[in-house]
């Protein structure tokens, strides 16, 4: 790899770039966006535990991927329009002020508002950080590059459980955020002092209605997935209103962007069948990577009763046949075409999610750990064969816009993910608990299962009540990932035989 490129042309194309020490930059940047996941991912029973709300589980993630979701293509047009650099280092600033607020909430409210103030600044972070790749990176090498990036996530997958169990045990839960700071600040230095882009400047008409339409639009599905069945009724007013927000507001954002001159999100880039593929599937991928990320730590500490490092370790499984599968499938994709790679990446995924749709507490977390294992190595096919292919298929101007598009689909999976999977998890448990204790019981009773103190206090026969309503709700969860994992696989049967390459 060469130590520096120089380019120079009307694209705005990136010259007199380290690419080495941006690459390491880059990779940090990712790395803390992996090991956020898997560390908060871990520790979040810890967290439930120790501020109560379990019913408020599913929107510590679906706050922060709510925000990221909304804020991700903003951020690929203004990559496009005023280029990579500032746009990256302000995500990050506003990404860590979230992560140091988020490790001094004393409530549950207090770190979902956090929370959402993280997300603002994370949809900067991996849309923008992969988009410097394609720039920097001649087509053959992408590919290659990706693989290396993928392997952050296999790093992370063994350190941030292992770090979650050590900060929760042994120091305070709040580590797991603040641990972001050092890695986001070297992430920015590494951008800002050997990244070199010249983007011509002029006027702007920034979409900010689309924009406002997109994340009220969202916000309200987000809310009803959560919210409906349980604290309200699906056919209540709260429910009926907010659905008419969001079929209005979508339907406003679409006519807001066929007039605006520089849309947010240009739906010409829809056209395309390979990114509306990639893009579709890497929504309900998406449900699947959350439902397992968020639910299987509770499961494992809830119902089987073993400690986070267990639930890590098992999690982490998902993210080395990740990493390995990426690597891969830098490899071979051009060699056995993207459309076999990826059929075969949602078939391992249709397999692992059948693991899941079969755990019993008797199988023990193994069986979750093989199930992620699977999940992982479908991931890094499909996943990897995706960002390839819709880089390759439109121009610089568009890279931003594009792929910013793919993380914005992946983030609003997971959104969707965290929303409709929580609110089975609250409906049936709910559900149970009234069918076992009438009114007295409802779903916070749950937050004692998860400290191991308040557990050994309580009578057998209440902890084994409860306990088997945690499983069979997380049953139910478990069966709509395997759900998603089917669709996503159909989806994958109309992958185009050949990307474009445009360089």
């Amino acid at each position: 790899m060469a130590k520096g490129k120089q380019e120079k042309d009307s694209r705005g194309m990136c010259i007199q770039t380290n690419r080495k020490i941006v690459l390491v930059s880059i990779m940090l940047a990712m790395f803390m966006a992996a090991i956020e996941g898997t560390i908060v991912a871990t520790a979040i029973p810890s967290i439930v535990a120790d501020l109560g709300g379990f019913s408020l589980f599913s929107w510590v993630f679906s706050a922060f991927l709510l925000a990221q979701a909304v804020t991700i293509p903003i951020y690929g047009k203004f990559a496009d329009l005023y280029g990579r650099r500032p746009v990256f280092a302000f995500g990050v600033v506003v990404f860590l002020f979230g992560s140091v607020l988020c490790g001094l909430a004393h409530s549950m409210n207090m770190l979902i508002l956090f929370r959402l103030i993280q997300g603002i600044g994370a949809g900067a972070v991996q849309p923008i950080a992969t988009t410097i790749v394609g720039d920097i990176f001649e087509m053959k090498e992408r590919a290659r590059v990706q693989g290396y990036i993928s392997s952050v996530w296999g790093v992370s997958s063994i350190i941030g459980p292992a770090l979650g169990a050590f900060f929760v045990q042994y120091v305070r839960w709040a580590w797991i955020f603040w641990v972001n700071v050092p890695l986001g600040i070297l992430a920015v230095a590494g951008i800002w002092l050997f990244l070199r882009e010249e983007v011509h400047k002029k006027e702007h008409e920034i979409d900010y209605i689309g924009s406002t339409l997109i994340f009220i639009s969202i916000s309200a599905l987000m809310v009803v997935f959560i919210q409906a069945g349980t604290v309200w009724a699906w056919s209540s007013a709260p429910v009926l209103l907010l659905l008419g927000v969001f079929f209005i507001g979508t339907y406003l954002f679409i006519l807001q962007e066929n007039r605006a001159t520089e849309p947010i999100m240009p739906l010409a880039i829809w056209k395309d069948s390979l990114i509306v593929v990639a893009n579709l599937a890497t929504l309900t991928t998406g449900v699947v990577l959350i439902g397992v990320s968020s639910f299987l730590p509770t499961y494992i500490q809830g119902v089987m009763e073993k400690s986070p490092i267990i639930a890590g370790f098992a999690l982490s499984f998902m993210s080395m046949g990740w990493v390995i599968a990426a690597t891969l499938t830098g490899k071979i994709m051009f060699k056995y075409g993207f459309k076999r790679i990826a059929v075969i990446g949602g078939i391992w995924i249709l397999s692992g999610s059948a693991f899941f749709a079969t755990l019993r507490p008797e199988k023990g977390w193994l069986w979750a750990g093989v199930g992620s294992l699977l999940i992982g190595f479908g991931m890094g096919l499909a996943r990897t064969v995706f960002i390839v292919g819709i880089q390759n298929s439109v121009e610089w101007e568009m890279r931003g816009v594009a792929t910013a598009s793919n993380m914005f689909m992946n983030i609003l999976g997971n959104a969707m993910g965290a929303a409709i999977l929580g609110g089975i998890l609250n409906i049936r448990l709910t559900s149970y608990l009234k069918g076992v204790g009438g009114e007295a019981l409802n779903v916070d009773v749950i937050n004692v299962l998860l400290d191991p103190d308040k557990r050994r206090a309580l009578p057998q026969a209440v902890s084994q009540i409860m306990t088997s309503g945690l499983a069979i709700s997380l049953h139910y969860v478990f069966g709509g990932v395997l759900i998603l994992a089917l669709i996503s696989f159909i989806l994958l049967l109309f992958y185009p035989q050949k990307a474009r390459n445009v360089v």
